[in-house]
């Protein structure tokens, strides 16, 4: 017997650190995409039982501030192409820029320095996973989805799916339909 499970990775995430601080009785408030405020005073002891807790479900506690920077700016991305119905209108240079409040070439020397890849490409692999997300669950067209993750065309869409993924997203979809059916 196979189950078949569809989940929301950030709301996840969210209930586990819920859960976590509450069981350590940390007082704290839950701010953007990978950010709590703690209200009151921590031991090092809780501190690192958190951290313990946390690990076993690969969510780490960042100390570093460039750390912490290329994480907002992960974050920021993902909140982007992730919880916005669709993606904004401003450049993404722009938007990155207002949101994290530095210069978008100091943001881009940081992220490239220290994940050896460029915001474009974690941008583009961020963008597909959404879109096969919205092909498998929500059912949507190319267009639709080209549209909601601010494709100009459907084959620039579908040339991006290609080299990410290896499949044109028409041979993705198949392979999913096929797979329901099976399972039918």
């Amino acid at each position: 017997m196979r189950l078949y499970i569809k989940y929301d990775g950030i709301v996840a995430c969210r209930v586990i650190l819920q859960e976590q601080l509450e069981r350590l009785d940390i007082s704290y408030k839950l701010l953007e995409l990978g950010e709590i405020e703690i209200s009151n005073s921590v031991t090092k002891e809780s501190l690192a039982q958190l951290q313990e807790a946390l690990n076993k479900y690969s969510i780490f506690v960042v100390s570093n501030e460039k750390s912490q920077l290329i994480q907002k700016i992960k974050d920021a991305i993902v909140e982007m192409v992730y919880e916005k119905d669709k993606l904004p209108s401003v450049t993404i240079s722009q938007y990155l820029s207002d949101k994290l409040n530095f210069s978008y070439g100091y943001i881009t020397n940081i992220f490239s320095e220290y994940t050896y890849t460029s915001i474009e490409n974690f941008i583009i692999i961020q963008k597909i996973e959404r879109a096969k997300k919205l092909i498998i669950e929500d059912e949507l067209t190319l267009t639709e989805v080209s549209y909601k993750l601010n494709y100009s065309s459907v084959a620039y869409l579908s040339s991006q799916f290609k080299k990410v993924t290896g499949l044109t997203p028409s041979a993705f979809k198949r392979i999913v339909d096929k797979r329901r059916n099976l399972s039918n």
